[in-house]
């Protein structure tokens, strides 16, 4: 097969989101399958679905329209990065909802679902403290009459990030000043919110510990699903696969080498020059994947094996004792980042197992 390459195992996903679908359902808390960091695969949003996830989410309008494909197509599709103004008209043609917090684009979501004849659902997301995308709590009541006033709108909740930016953590405090929110809101404009989207795989932990998880009725889950990890400190979730994804990746070069370079040095291709442990010499191999497939940070290779460095386009290891040789594959595990970044490269095969 070719290589590098991603192996995809439909089954662990599907495996991983039914686990966290039943924990969460003893809270009252459904769970959005995310699919951003699988460049919006139908295979792994499919196996999501099949796990129980309500629907699918992504932070690129371009993968929902790829999941808006599948055979039935989700009946809910999230866009969970603020729309752009000049992708309007495709945030309501292959979007049934979007999580919003600009006036503008609200407006031209408007105008863009009237054109089409379609109501498209609106999710406003309150800035917690994590400081990315928020409206501020006492600016809310404004946005909601602007939402309210837009007939091809249809203000179906409110929701809230945290962790990403800034590594906030979720906690009663802060998920209660959202449960707060909504109740003033719907007794204020005689609405009913009906999505009260708490947060990402960040939140579990709040989830499974609180008293009261309040209004929270839905999670958008991605790194927890695909890799099994509590981002809060990547430790391994329980019952959880961790392996899902595997990058094969094909050695290109073996030769024993110095341990040290040799000669004047300068910065390398990204910058600072890297550091090699090692006195004397090390079983060298030249791996076919770099920064540019990748974050080679993020990769966990075979044991005894240690990652001595890396460039745009090869991985260099110290293979200590491991007996690979020229044309074998190598198998290593990712994190978040290294899963992004690798299943966005077109020099990246993808390989789904059934």
């Amino acid at each position: 097969m070719t290589a590098p390459r991603i192996d995809i195992d439909l089954g662990k996903i599907e495996h991983n989101t039914r686990v966290l679908v039943d924990r969460l359902a003893l809270t009252g808390i459904g769970v959005t399958g995310v699919t951003k960091a699988t460049l919006g695969s139908p295979g792994v949003g499919a196996a999501m679905l099949r796990g129980g996830a309500v629907g699918l989410a992504d932070s690129h309008i371009e993968n929902l329209a790829r999941l808006s494909r599948l055979d039935p197509a989700p009946v809910a599709r999230t866009l969970i990065r603020s729309p752009m103004l000049s992708q309007a008209d495709l945030v309501v043609r292959d979007a049934t909802c979007s999580l919003n917090t600009e006036l503008s684009v609200l407006s031209e979501l408007n105008r863009a679902a009237s054109r089409r004849h379609v109501l498209h659902d609106v999710v406003l997301m309150v800035e917690l403290g994590d400081l990315r995308e928020g409206i501020a709590v006492r600016q809310v009541p404004d946005v909601v009459r602007h939402v309210l006033r837009c007939s091809s709108l249809r203000l179906v909740g409110l929701g809230a990030n945290l962790a990403c930016q800034s590594g906030v953590v979720p906690t009663s405090r802060n998920m209660g000043v959202l449960t707060e929110l909504v109740g003033r809101i719907e007794g204020d404009y005689a609405v009913e919110l009906t999505t009260v989207s708490g947060g990402n795989s960040a939140n579990l932990r709040w989830a499974s510990q609180a008293l009261d998880t309040g209004r929270i009725n839905d999670l958008r889950l991605g790194e927890s699903i695909l890799l099994g990890l509590d981002p809060l400190d990547r430790t391994p979730i329980e019952g959880l696969h961790q392996d899902g994804f595997v990058a094969s990746i094909e050695v290109i070069e073996v030769a024993n080498k110095p341990a040290q370079p040799w000669g004047q040095r300068a910065q390398s291709a990204y910058g600072a020059a890297q550091v090699r442990g090692g006195s004397v010499t090390v079983r060298q191999a030249i791996l076919a994947i770099g920064r540019q497939d990748t974050d080679p940070a993020g990769l966990t290779p075979p044991e005894g094996i240690t990652i001595l460095g890396s460039s745009s386009d090869h991985l260099v290891v110290d293979l200590g004792d491991h007996p690979a040789v020229v044309g074998d594959e190598l198998q290593f595990g990712l994190n978040y980042g290294a899963l992004n970044r690798a299943m966005a490269s077109p020099f990246v095969t993808r390989t789904e197992i059934r």
